[in-house]
């Protein structure tokens, strides 16, 4: 079979005979749709067809961009609406704007041309890492409505950039870290330096007056360590005795401040050994620590301001009268009415009074499919009216709203989450006890025995039994781990889930876009006699070119779509196509056109389309979501590990029920709302069960929240992908049993780590109490026990291998599920 020709702008192939062309660069090109073909006019008659030379990557398709109504730009040149985002300087006003639908850095230089030509633009620049547009220009010359417009002409959509207020917080205190990090590696590299050349077995000939300066020296480099980059510490230890809760700052802020202290009187008296290097590495290592916990904490305030976001920014309320008015979704109250266009979001939660359509409830659901609705059912702010108008009487906004529940829902899961975190702080505690009062007690002692040998001891006691191997005992092996699982396409998000592996006994598997594709695709076609395969597709097709139903999908597209297209929804299309009138959907829609009675399914399994003429019917269309080819393999393994399997879907349909014989699923249950399916994992987890989640949408929101390890897919939506413990990047699930694999390897380092630095930290002690290890080589046994932690760590970079001959041993499906027959 050739392959289709792919379309200039946005690579989607071009089906036979379409006639969409035009000339970019001196030679013609073909296009998917009128857009592609308008956005790529658009950038020749604008001078900037060498777009197309810079790219390194395709366009977006413009038809899938979300579309706005020119009313509703014209929203943000209200003064009222600019104050929040728009600042003026002199005569100009800047604004920062978030882009959607760019790509590479061809998508920023075409930006930038393009708005540089409009009159009244000063600059306009645009970050590719944020895909945020910094913009000044003349309002009163130029309305930002205009701007937002002619973006829209060559592909792009944008939108103020209004960053929510705890990630705001979050990211100050993101970049502030970094820099105390910045400043402690780079000037603890210095003083070690320093430090190192008044030791004699690097130098023998150091003149006294040099060596007085480099003691100096490397005083003055570890004051901005000791005061900036390791203040956090000092403030935890200050808050620690406060409260009366003992934590490793405690330890960490009194190492730091005796080996300070005993550098500062090394420096001035010229005795003892400089401890300044051992400053610069406590602070490196543990801020290392911090910082990693901090951006951690950064993406799962993320996640709840993304989710907020799904709501649209503006609405049509109706008055009495009748007449629509576009207005912010602040001004909204309870009791008004709005209007939904089709293609739009529902704004709020509430009561349809007027109209019929279809709803895409994947928000709460899951499903792809979306669901008729009519007048006196119950919509959800954030879901997306699909067909024909609505009129909606607003019930719930805000709190009260069903998104503001799914919101508490994230959050309280996310505060049950740490209970490992928990029982580490415990243990860390009583050793950390121990350590200080060992250290006491050995001082008090020398200090009756030998004073000028006390300080000394008590200062080897604390560098040589600071934590520094226990603590990278763990991150070191996970983060091994971790790189190794990234290669295999599985990203890892949260320290725990390696460790967590190994305790799962259940697994929870949602349906659409996990263990399927989640998308329809045409399976089979029946013809009913009177015309062929081929003929009947094209038909179809036809038909379904006009709708936005994502069951249109799966016929592509044609050069000449039907005329006069009316949507019934959740019944089907009626058009005419050559002068024939041709019904497709339910079998009693279309029946209803010939008054012929319908004819009988092909079979249960998917869903089928009848298409009919006035003549009677024509033929059947089999479409289904079909199965991950890897699917049976990872049911598998599953068994093999002696896991329990659980399916959760929102699909209501048998579909549910069939998935989970093919696959050879425990339990099966689906028109699952989240908190069903959250209700479901916690009954589970209070039986005792270690339950891991593997969901894609933002209805597994709260589930990924709340279970005890939760994997998000990679086609997931960007919420889900944020909550979850790892992504799964390839969308491969059989990288799922190599990570099992590799799970319990890691676990067995890290144990190997935690006995070597507790033997470390067991011998050392003794030997430091007895005077045996000065601080220097203490501090030295130190860096070579984490050395060792480190080294073992790095085991766990060689890849797993597959789990032996589980794709043989996988189940075969009871039904064969074809690929779609070729357009």
């Amino acid at each position: 079979m050739t392959q289709p020709t792919p379309c200039y702008h946005c690579a989607l192939p071009v089906p036979a005979g379409r006639a969409f062309t035009a000339v970019v660069l001196g030679q013609p090109r073909a296009f998917c749709c009128p857009g592609c073909q308008a956005v790529a006019e658009s950038i020749v008659a604008g001078g900037l067809e060498h777009y197309y030379q810079h790219r390194s990557d395709n366009s977006a398709n413009p038809q899938a961009l979300p579309r706005q109504l020119q009313d509703e730009l014209a929203l943000y040149d209200r003064s009222d609406v600019q104050q929040r985002f728009v600042r003026h300087e002199g005569e100009l006003a800047e604004a920062t704007l978030l882009v959607e639908g760019v790509s590479c850095a061809a998508c920023g230089w075409l930006i930038d041309k393009h708005l540089r030509n409009l009159p009244g633009v000063a600059e306009a620049r645009l970050n590719l890492s944020n895909h945020r547009l910094l913009l000044s220009w003349d309002d009163r010359q130029l309305p930002l409505s205009q701007v937002l417009a002619a973006l829209r002409r060559i592909g792009y959509v944008a939108h103020p950039y209004q960053p929510d207020q705890a990630a705001e917080q979050l990211s100050r205190e993101n970049r502030s870290a970094l820099r105390r990090l910045g400043v402690a590696g780079l000037l603890w590299f210095q003083a070690m330096m320093a430090t190192m050349a008044t030791w004699p077995e690097f130098n023998m000939d150091l003149s006294a007056e040099l060596h007085t300066i480099l003691r100096w020296v490397a005083l003055f480099l570890t004051i901005p360590i000791v005061f900036y980059s390791c203040a956090p510490f000092f403030k935890g230890a200050a808050r620690d005795l406060r409260t009366r809760h003992l934590t490793m700052d405690l330890s960490v802020s009194l190492a730091i401040a005796l080996a300070f202290g005993a550098g500062i009187w090394t420096a001035v008296t010229g005795s003892g050994e400089l401890y300044f290097d051992t400053v610069g590495m406590f602070a490196l290592f543990l801020l290392t620590g911090r910082y990693l916990e901090r951006r951690a904490r950064e993406r799962t305030a993320a996640a709840t301001a993304q989710l907020v976001n799904l709501l649209p920014a503006s609405c049509l309320r109706v008055d009495a009268q009748g007449r629509s008015e576009r207005i912010l979704l602040s001004e909204l109250r309870c009791g008004d009415s709005v209007q939904v266009l089709p293609g739009s979001v529902i704004p709020a939660d509430g009561r349809i009074v007027q109209g019929r359509s279809s709803v895409d409830e994947s928000l709460l659901t899951g499903e792809y499919l979306p669901q008729p609705r009519q007048v006196g059912d119950q919509v959800t702010g954030g879901t997306l009216n699909v067909e024909s108008a609505l009129h909606v009487q607003v019930q719930a906004l805000g709190q009260d709203s069903r998104l503001s529940a799914i919101v508490r829902l994230l959050e309280r899961a996310q505060t049950e989450k740490p209970r490992l975190a928990q029982i580490a702080d415990r243990a860390s505690q009583v050793f950390l006890l121990c350590s200080l009062l060992a250290a006491v007690a050995i001082g008090v002692w020398w200090w009756q025995v030998e004073p000028q040998r006390a300080f000394w001891i008590v200062l080897a006691m604390l560098v040589a039994t600071c934590p520094c191997a226990l603590s990278l005992a763990t991150p070191t092996a996970l983060t091994a781990a971790t790189g190794t699982l990234h290669k295999l396409g599985l990203l890892v998000t949260r320290g725990h889930v390696l460790e967590g592996l190994n305790q799962i006994d259940t697994v929870i598997f949602d349906k659409t876009g996990t263990l399927t594709e989640g998308r329809l695709t045409l399976r089979s076609i029946r013809p009913l006699g009177r015309a062929t395969a081929d003929t009947c597709l094209a038909w179809a097709a036809a038909l379904e070119n006009r709708s936005e139903h994502p069951i249109a999908r799966a016929f592509g597209q044609v050069a000449t779509p039907a005329d006069g297209v009316l949507a019934v929804p959740g019944l089907g299309l009626e058009g005419e196509v050559g002068g024939q009138r041709l019904r497709i959907g339910q079998a009693s829609f279309v029946c209803a056109l010939s008054g012929t009675p319908p004819p009988a399914i092909p079979e249960p399994r998917g869903q089928w389309l009848l298409l009919g003429d006035r003549r009677g019917p024509l033929a059947w269309f089999g479409l289904d979501d079909r199965l991950r080819e890897d699917a049976p393999a990872l049911l598998a393994a599953c068994k093999a590990f002696g896991w329990r399997t659980v399916l959760l879907s929102g699909d209501s349909s048998p579909m549910v029920g069939e998935v989970a014989a093919q696959l050879g699923i425990d339990e099966a249950a689906g028109g699952l709302r989240p908190d069903d399916k959250l209700a479901r994992l916690k009954a589970l987890q209070q039986a005792g069960h270690k339950v891991l989640m593997l969901g894609d949408g933002v209805n597994d929101v709260p589930v990924l929240a709340a279970a005890d390890i939760s994997i998000a897919m990679g086609s997931a939506t960007d919420l889900a992908k944020t909550c979850a413990d790892a992504v799964l990047l390839s969308n491969r699930l059989q990288a799922l049993v190599q990570t099992v694999s590799l799970a319990r390897r890691t676990r067995r380092i890290i144990i190997e780590n935690l006995l070597w630095a507790s033997l470390y930290n067991g011998l050392m002690l003794p030997f430091a109490a007895l005077g045996w290890i000065t601080p220097v080589w203490a501090a030295v046994g130190m860096s070579v026990s984490s050395l060792v932690v480190v080294l073992n760590a790095l085991r766990l970079t060689r890849m797993p291998a597959a789990a032996p001959a589980l794709a043989a041993s996988a189940p075969t499906p009871a039904r064969n599920l074809p690929c779609p027959p070729s357009m």
